[in-house]
């Protein structure tokens, strides 16, 4: 038997369980969950009045721990080794974007916890495609936010080919934005954090941002404007509704990329981004191979999530936390991990 964090039904809410533990099929692992973290989709998720593989579901895409039993027709993988599991949670490897690489964007994608149950329990059935290496410098606590909010914010700032030295915007600074902020500033870039109040401003110096804008003062796309524009800002609030006026605040060839989603639209002068070459992206995530880059990335570069810890039989106060947005920055659901587990890779106080 283990313990999960489900959602028996449309409304339901959250509520801890106990239930059977999974077996693996051909092509799939079973992972002893050691952490996994709490991410704003999963509000969407379990607030969600339907399930792709119908109810209970169990939430949960960013998921650090250790493979525990292997599937038949499993190869690459070994009981014992120390992985996570991100939102991407395998592909059909045959489509169009397949075979071009592209995984992330395969029209068959699995994604972890809502394709399949995720990662609020005491284990998980994944397909071995999923999987990613953990680094040994890495807890697993530390090591879970990197399947969604340490990838996607990774993959954004090194796939916009900016120039060393550009200035970077970082919008909005909870979970994905201090992050961002740590990644552009190891990368080598000016940058520039903006969120409501100052008292987010002495979080954005120590995570080594350069300029901190409270937009509750100034209109962000104004203050970038006269800083000289942004090269790249990254969209990381959830919400659309200020988004608009962010596109004053790019310089010529500049790029406005958007993680945060919601039902929202935003309202862009086309002329502007003709005249001036600009251009508006969604970025989405990545692939295993992708969290292993953005979590060796950070170990050499020393980017920390910061992160509150909960037992996963609190998952439900946990959730509450996340909803309040008062979290700092990111929550993570310990499961009872074996004790080799908690004693090998203690996080020293680093929490």
């Amino acid at each position: 038997m283990m313990t999960s964090a489900v959602v028996r039904g449309p409304g339901r809410g959250l509520e801890v369980v106990s239930s059977r533990m999974p077996t693996p099929a051909p092509g799939q692992v079973r992972v002893e969950v050691v952490a996994s973290g709490m991410c704003g989709a999963d509000l969407g998720t379990v607030a969600s009045s339907s399930s792709a593989y119908g109810f209970p579901l169990t939430p949960g895409h960013e998921i650090a721990g250790v493979v525990a039993d292997l599937g038949e027709q499993v190869v690459g993988w070994r009981t014992g080794d120390r992985v996570a599991i991100g939102w991407f949670g395998g592909s059909c490897g045959h489509c169009t974007a397949c075979r071009r690489g592209d995984l992330v964007h395969c029209p068959d994608r699995l994604v972890t916890g809502v394709s399949y149950p995720g990662g609020w329990a005491e284990s998980i059935i994944v397909p071995a495609d999923a999987l990613a290496r953990i680094s040994d410098q890495l807890t697993f606590a530390q090591a879970a936010p990197f399947g969604c909010a340490g990838v996607t914010t990774f993959n954004a700032l090194r796939n916009a080919t900016l120039r060393p030295g550009s200035r970077v915007a970082v919008f909005g600074l909870g979970g994905l934005g201090h992050l961002a902020t740590q990644f552009a500033t190891r990368m080598g870039h000016e940058t520039v954090v903006i969120a409501r109040g100052n008292d987010r401003e002495r979080w954005a110096v120590e995570l080594g941002a350069h300029t901190y804008v409270d937009s509750t003062r100034c209109p962000p796309g104004v203050a970038l404007g006269e800083m000289g524009g942004a090269d790249l800002i990254i969209a990381t609030a959830s919400s659309t509704e200020a988004t608009s006026a962010l596109v004053d605040g790019l310089a010529i060839g500049g790029q406005l990329t958007l993680l945060g989603v919601d039902a929202g639209a935003i309202q862009v002068p086309v002329a502007r981004l003709v005249t001036r070459g600009q251009k508006i992206t969604g970025h989405l995530t990545g692939t295993p191979s992708d969290i292993e880059d953005a979590m060796a990335f950070a170990v050499t570069n020393g980017v920390e999530v910061i992160e509150e810890i909960y037992a996963l039989e609190d998952a439900a106060q946990a959730l509450e936390r996340l909803a309040s947005g008062t979290a700092r920055f990111r929550i993570v659901l310990e499961a009872a991990a074996a004790p080799r587990d908690r004693e090998a890779f203690d996080d020293g106080g680093a929490r």
